[in-house]
């Protein structure tokens, strides 16, 4: 293992330590909490690679996790396969469709790219309530998603909800340590080479249709995964929960942290899932109406995206190494 996967891998480690032994302290709810962060940060965590490394604005990742939500609950379900099967194979699934959607929009730019992948967010979730497929998708109710229970390893009385916050943590970590050392590999060095000058990337030999094609099939096979977690967490895969908002979400979560860094994946997973409970305990103690505490998240969001262009045009972890870089350049003596 050479040293730059080791030290992607033991800070990832640490980290899936810490955050399993404070589960243990955490009650059901604030770990189901955990398991909802864990599942954006794949999606937004492939975004990020896919927009900030590669250089693709995609607005269509909600539905793509709809895609791994819908096929990990059908393998689950319906095939009765283990959770350990079902994952991988919801995610090969949204990576296939990936490889397809990558192909057909190889040679989209810009907005081209952002309305075709747009059209995926609005037509995709859809498919659920098409009369041929409601017996096997659920409709408008949705899929019911049996969640598997802790092993008995754990024992008898383990908490279901601590239980999927570790597979959904761990599923995280190997997710970014996955990214960041593919973003070290020559792969992400090709990557970047294209979204700075796809011209110059093309004459010092690098095929950019299949790279980028290569980029979309992992951003799609990261969304997929978070999708098929999300609804092994809520035991439910229905069109509702991955509307057009959702796919806007996770850009806007993806630009907060930071495009471009996974450390900004995360911290941008924690806004998107944190910061509506947040305006809620706020609309509860002021005693707004339900009418304006619903419409409160989406107005935050703007506001925060707008204040991190102004403020903090590289997103949160940018901000956070400029204000390191300043405290080391002024020195412990001042």
């Amino acid at each position: 293992m050479d040293r730059t996967a080791v030290r992607h891998l033991v800070p990832a480690l640490l980290g899936l330590l810490v955050v399993c032994g404070v589960s243990a302290l955490l009650s059901p709810y604030q770990n189901l909490e955990v398991a909802t962060v864990a599942t954006y940060v794949c999606a937004v965590a492939g975004l990020t690679v896919l927009t900030g490394t590669n250089g693709q604005i995609s607005l269509g990742h909600g539905a793509l996790m709809a895609v791994g939500a819908y096929g990990t609950g059908l393998f689950l379900t319906e095939l009765g396969w283990p959770l350990a099967v079902s994952l991988p194979a919801g995610t090969a699934v949204t990576a296939a469709l990936g490889a397809l959607v990558g192909a057909a929009a190889a040679r989209l730019q810009g907005p081209y790219l952002a309305g075709a992948t747009l059209t995926l967010a609005v037509g995709l979730p859809a498919l659920a309530n098409y009369r041929h497929l409601t017996d096997l998708l659920g409709g408008e109710n949705g899929l019911v998603v049996d969640s598997p229970p802790p092993p008995e390893a754990l024992g008898p009385y383990f908490p279901l909800e601590r239980w999927q916050a570790w597979v959904c943590v761990l599923c995280a970590v190997v997710v970014l340590v996955f990214l960041a050392d593919l973003g070290r590999s020559r792969v992400g060095r090709s990557w970047r080479a294209i979204r700075d000058d796809e011209v110059s990337a093309a004459l010092a030999g690098i095929h950019v249709a299949r790279l980028r094609v290569l980029a979309f099939v992992v951003s799609a096979a990261c969304a997929g995964l978070g999708g098929g977690l999300l609804a092994v967490v809520s035991s439910l895969a229905a069109p509702g929960a991955f509307p057009l908002a959702l796919s806007l979400s996770l850009l806007t979560a993806a630009v907060l942290g930071g495009l471009g860094s996974l450390a900004g994946a995360v911290y941008g997973s924690v806004l998107l899932v944190l910061l509506p409970n947040w305006t809620g305990d706020v609309a509860d103690a002021l005693e707004l109406s339900r009418g304006f505490y619903a419409n409160l998240p989406p107005a935050l969001y703007g506001l925060a995206l707008v204040l991190s262009m102004l403020l903090f045009p590289q997103g949160i972890q940018g901000a956070l190494i400029r204000l390191v870089r300043r405290l080391r350049t002024r020195g412990p003596g001042t």
